[in-house]
């Protein structure tokens, strides 16, 4: 048995706490008529309101960073408790909010017990006059745990109004978070595409077997993002739905970009030729999605040589575990045949390859996840000659961006780091690849898995072809057998992973909306290859 520490079930005083204070206004923001305008509709007049709800990240065993959106200048509190009761608190003076970071803030808080729920609230005041506040919005989230016997359990997933298919309110939204919400985990990772900036959405969509898809529509989701306020608008978007508000409230996040958080298949240097955009400098729309991003995730700074905000970072979750969270977009060279014979950019850039495997040799954690945003050994086309990922369809030695791949799989066998498991999305279905050397023809490296898994919400798509380069076998797959099938003809897709406080075994388990667990892989602790 797990040895982990009590939690609360989903049916517990702290769920009915979230429940009433993250969703302030939840009829109004329903309903398309009122979402359409950039702000929430107001409840108290004069008072700032933080009606899109409140979100966690940053989560180590003793501190956290809290996020809030409000409807005009503020100035954020932040109080804490042990109790649901909040008899006793400790109170955090926050930033003041305004039209510079969409009004959007975050509040570090520090000091925080390890391994404890910690319950919330986040006030905000009028900045000219503190006595007048909002109402307050409430949360709750687990601190990671210090020691090894606590376990630790997370979900993971992508892809979020993708393909043309938005908030349904005829289905109740983005309902899958609900149920993720009550697994009650750790934390969740989403790994990539946590917007479609690029995916303009209709009214109404007719599926094929006569049904109607309705869409919430807002201003920002009827073109191609190309504005600063265009890119806020799409991550404003997910937050219209009470499902990832509540789930929001309660589940800390860990959120990687990928290509559609600016524009499919993107790559630095590019020059569009898309009739859609005016804009067509993809670097120049990076940086307005960058900033939306930082606005919208909370997300600590990190900075690399070159004192720039980066994505990048590793997220130490206890003894137990580190997430290696990789960002395999910005540092990529463009998008080709895939098959040049030395490559030194490759899919993660030199720069990122020397931290990664620095922080991997130096890490002393059970379990470390490199969760990329693409993944390894699946043949993702851009067109009809160039490749968007690591693989391209040639299964002999190692070519273009899988030059670096196997230096980094070479490292890892030598260097003799236990442990590692690959996860990711991106691809639309959910599977389970093992990579062997004795199937490969790079055969340098230790055996390892990766599990995919996705979309939330957005289209689903046939398996992609494998690689053989290096040797991966699908063990498992489960995925539409037509291109772009809508949430309503089929699940769902998320993963889930639990460590064992005891034994330290690692269990993924890949599910289905609706309850249904599809795969289950035990993996045992203290192995360089699986």
């Amino acid at each position: 048995m797990s040895h982990r520490p009590h939690r609360p079930l989903a049916s517990s005083p702290g769920r009915r706490a979230v429940l009433r204070g993250s969703l302030i206004a939840p009829a109004a923001l329903a309903l398309p008529t009122a979402v359409a305008s950039a702000a929430p509709a107001l409840h108290l007049a004069g008072r700032p309101e933080a009606s899109w709800g409140v979100q966690v990240g940053g989560v180590t065993s003793s501190s956290a960073l809290l996020w809030v959106r409000s409807d005009r200048p503020a100035r954020m509190v932040v109080e804490t408790s042990a109790t649901e009761s909040f008899r006793r608190v400790r109170r955090w003076h926050g930033p003041s909010i305004g039209p510079g970071t969409d009004f959007t803030g975050t509040t570090p808080l520090y000091g925080l017990p390890p391994g404890e729920q910690v319950h919330y609230r986040v006030t905000l005041a009028d900045p000219a006059d503190p006595r007048r506040t909002g109402k307050p919005v409430y949360g709750t989230f687990r601190t990671a745990p210090a020691r090894r016997r606590s376990g630790v359990r997370f979900l993971w997933s992508g892809d979020i109004a993708g393909q043309g298919w938005g908030i349904n309110p005829d289905i109740g939204g983005y309902r899958v978070y609900e149920e993720m919400r009550r697994l009650d985990p750790d934390f969740f990772l989403c790994s990539g595409d946590s917007i479609y900036a690029d995916g303009p959405l209709e009214e109404s969509v007719t599926l094929p077997d006569g049904r109607i898809w309705r869409n919430v529509m807002t201003e920002e989701k009827a073109k191609v993002a190309e504005t600063l306020d265009e890119y806020r608008g799409n991550f404003r978007y997910n937050l219209l739905d009470e499902n990832v508000r509540r789930f929001n409230a309660q589940v800390p996040s860990v959120v990687q970009w990928d290509d559609h958080e600016v524009r499919n298949n993107w790559y630095p240097g590019q020059i569009l030729d898309d009739a859609r955009y005016t804009e067509k400098n993809v670097d120049l729309l990076a940086a307005r999605s960058s900033r939306a991003f930082h606005e919208y995730v909370p997300l600590a700074p990190s900075y690399g040589s070159a004192h720039r905000s980066r994505m990048y970072r590793v997220v130490h979750h206890g003894p137990l575990l580190d997430v290696f969270v990789l960002d395999m977009r910005s540092y990529r060279n463009a998008n080709s045949p895939n098959r040049q014979p030395d490559d030194t950019t490759g899919i993660l850039g030199a720069e990122q390859l020397r931290w990664l495997k620095r922080s991997l040799a130096a890490s002393r954690a059970e379990w470390k996840v490199i969760a990329a945003d693409m993944p390894l050994g699946l043949v993702v086309p851009d067109g009809a000659t160039d490749f968007e990922a690591v693989a391209q369809g040639d299964p002999g030695a190692p070519l273009g961006r899988e030059l670096q791949i196997a230096e980094l799989l070479r490292f890892v066998k030598h260097h003799r780091i236990t442990g590692t498991v690959w996860l990711t999305a991106d691809v639309h279905y959910t599977s389970a690849q093992h990579y062997a050397p004795e199937r490969a023809a790079f055969k340098d490296f230790a055996p390892f898995w990766e599990f995919v898994s996705g979309p939330l919400a957005a289209g689903g798509f046939p398996a992609n072809a494998l690689d053989g380069t290096f040797g991966p076998d699908r063990v498992f797959v489960r995925a539409p057998d037509r291109a772009n099938v809508s949430p309503m003809e089929s699940p769902q897709y998320f993963g889930e992973v639990e460590i064992d406080g005891g034994r330290a075994e690692l269990t993924v388990r890949l599910r289905a909306e609706g309850g249904s667990v599809l795969f289950t892989k035990v993996l045992r602790p203290g192995r360089v290859g699986q």
